[in-house]
């Protein structure tokens, strides 16, 4: 391990709170930068549903003394990348350089974050773009499910709200009213520099004093806490396949069984040997797709199941499902968690050979425990669950007696919500 990470990054706060992270990477040519603010689209109400979102196209419009063409231009000039992402509870904006990058990519960052020009014609323009990129979702079985799912789990809370919003909330938005949101969105306090690869902690140092150091504070709006609901979400519609998602309420990301859920998913549905591909695909032959997933935010998260069927096997396969997660109740065999835990591992390591998802997790776990964590730590924690600690867990997710079902397609497939519930709870 310690190839991958000789010394643990250590963490930087600037004056005005904006902490710093540097984990340089021996042998790199080049330098990814994460500027991460640790709030999204969980901040808002309904009425400002999809907000953080939409102001995350708009800095990219133009910021600073560069329009939006500008913006990418002079990154791509450099042999560099741009993009950026929102998430209910992140808000990442990120730059791939080659390694002398780190200055210019920094100042662009730092213009995007802080000084977007905000010009109403470009906002009207976005929304019209924002409003197709809702109506692709819509379209899209598999992104809409997810989203039936999200909303019967949290119903009426930010949580349960698309991240993209709703035709009518982001038409609300007004370039006065956004400033005001980028305000509390990417204030000081919540924002984290981090850079991993070819980079000289010094300079990072130097160019986040120079960039974000004169970051103003601003009081953010209060977020509720999230309560897991649960219900039916039901949606008759014309396709070749049904699609399912199946939810479950589970412990949050800062939760002392967080890696037993971890670990729980890769069990119940994490690749090709896991107990739903086995079952339901290799020894009934009911679906196609189908896979688990821990979905973890500060307080609250979910274990999720999707699948993609045919709509006459829906309600069987739900209730396969529903047999295999009643199922972790039982002490799993020694060799299935070790595989479990080989597998989460190797994700772990895997994805720290990238520089970019070095510099997010860092500024994630900044985030979230005020430092980062050591690989080595991260790995200790994985293999230190044992048989117990799941069917612990596993009584844990189901004595609520909860769950959030989402059926999409052909009328005879949305059998499959109640099925799934009669079989788990009886």
């Amino acid at each position: 391990m310690g190839g991958l990470s000789a010394t643990t990054p250590k963490v930087h706060t600037l004056s005005n709170g904006v902490r710093v992270v540097c984990d340089p990477i021996p042998g790199l040519q080049t330098v990814a930068l994460s500027v991460v603010a640790g709030r999204g689209a969980r901040l808002e109400d309904e009425a400002h549903s999809g907000w953080s979102h939409l102001l995350e196209h708009m800095v990219f419009k133009g910021a600073g003394e560069r329009s939006a063409k500008a913006i990418v231009e002079v990154i791509e000039a450099e042999g560099g990348n741009i993009n950026a992402a929102t998430g209910y509870e992140r808000t990442s904006f990120q730059v791939r350089a080659l390694k002398h990058g780190l200055d210019l990519g920094s100042a662009v960052i730092a213009d995007l974050v802080q000084r977007p020009a905000m010009d109403a014609a470009d906002l009207a323009r976005e929304k019209q773009v924002v409003k197709q990129e809702i109506a692709e979702a819509a379209d899209t079985p598999d992104d809409l499910v997810f989203e039936m799912a999200q909303a019967a789990a949290f119903q009426g809370q930010p949580l349960g709200r698309p991240i993209l919003g709703t035709s009518r909330s982001i038409g609300a938005a007004t370039p006065e009213a956004l400033m005001g949101w980028r305000a509390a969105i990417y204030a000081p306090d919540q924002l984290v520099v981090s850079a991993a690869g070819a980079v000289d902690e010094s300079e990072l140092l130097a160019l986040a004093e120079r960039d974000f150091g004169a970051a103003a504070a601003a009081a953010p709006p209060e977020a509720a806490a999230a309560q897991f609901v649960g219900g039916l979400q039901l949606t008759a519609r014309k396709l070749e396949q049904a699609n399912l998602v199946l939810m479950l309420p589970a412990p949050g990301v800062a939760d002392e069984d967080y890696f037993a859920l971890r670990l729980l998913a890769e069990i119940l549905g994490g690749g090709m040997a896991s107990r739903l591909f086995q079952e339901a695909r290799e020894r009934r032959g009911l679906a196609y797709a189908i896979d688990a997933y821990a979905e973890t935010y500060a307080e609250v998260g979910v274990l999720g199941v999707f699948a993609g069927c045919d709509a006459g096997d829906a309600a069987e396969l739900a209730k396969v499902a529903a047999g295999e997660i009643a199922g972790l109740r039982e002490p799993v065999a020694d060799a299935e968690l070790a595989r479990a835990k080989a597998q989460l591992k190797g994700a772990m390591f895997m994805a720290r050979e990238s520089a970019l998802a070095r510099a997010e997790q860092a500024a994630g776990q900044v985030l979230l425990f005020g430092r980062t964590l050591d690989p080595a730590e991260v790995a200790a924690e994985v293999d230190a669950v044992g048989v117990h600690d799941l069917v612990r867990l596993a009584e844990r997710i189901l004595e609520p007696r909860q769950a959030a079902v989402a059926v999409l397609g052909p009328k005879p497939a949305l059998a499959a919500g109640a099925a799934f519930e009669q079989a788990l709870f009886g």
